[in-house]
């Protein structure tokens, strides 16, 4: 989810998936297997070596991970996942983006069209959103690296914006840039909190009360989906 405290709610999602670290691990599994079937090397596959980092970042056993990319280099495996993108609008109009990697589509939509119908929302098509987003990679680190060093680190590498506040750094990049740019901050400051190519919001909205009850509901279940990998939002919660 969006929100105007991006490292609150990577804090709250750890949590939230530590908690089901089995349903995550499946997810995360998922991603390595897809991006591995178009090249397991990882140097020459950075959706593999981001897929890899994640499910490092979550703790995943290792042999969980070269299982993973073993299946995927099975030529026996049969199995085959499709990148799903859906676009729609949660309770009181907030634009919701949903990314899932399904086997069977028609589940998938069902399962979504669902959580959006339970709860006041209304599922759209393909871009119907997605234009109140930028597509970018971000890269979070803790409030303890001085802001001017972080700063100068990450434009040159290539980063185009580096926000300090109290509760940390957001480094964005360009899709293009986002693996040179994360791997040079880590040779110089250690693993970030937080890396990830996401869709930023233009703009979001605060919301409160029974919206922010409905909205909340329909993520869970949405998230609870062994389908969705990613829910975003432009919206924040009142903290």
């Amino acid at each position: 989810m969006a929100g105007h405290s991006q490292f609150k709610n990577i804090m709250h999602r750890k949590g939230a998936q530590d908690a089901k670290r089995a349903k995550m691990f499946t997810k995360l599994v998922r991603e390595i297997y897809v991006a591995a079937k178009s090249n397991p090397d990882i140097t020459f596959n950075p959706k593999l070596r981001l897929a890899i980092d994640m499910a490092r970042s979550h703790n995943m056993p290792k042999d969980r991970i070269d299982g993973a990319i073993k299946k995927a280099t099975d030529s026996g495996s049969t199995e085959n996942y499709d990148e799903i993108r859906y676009e729609g609008y949660g309770a009181g109009g907030i634009a919701i983006i949903v990314e899932a990697l399904t086997d069977n589509r028609n589940r998938t939509a069902s399962d979504v069209r669902a959580a959006f119908n339970k709860y006041s929302g209304q599922l759209g098509e393909t871009g119907s959103v997605s234009f109140m987003f930028d597509r970018i990679g971000q890269i979070l680190y803790t409030a303890d690296i001085d802001s001017d060093k972080i700063l100068e680190a990450s434009i040159e590498a290539g980063a185009d914006d580096c926000i300090s506040t109290e509760e940390g750094h957001e480094i964005i990049t360009a899709i293009d840039s986002f693996h040179k740019v994360k791997e040079a901050l880590e040779a110089t400051f250690g693993s970030a909190l937080s890396a990830a190519l996401t869709w930023k919001p233009h703009n979001v909205t605060l919301v409160t009360g029974e919206q922010a009850e409905k909205l909340t509901k329909m993520i869970d279940a949405l998230e609870d989906s062994d389908d969705v990998q990613n829910v975003y939002g432009n919206f924040s919660f009142e903290e």
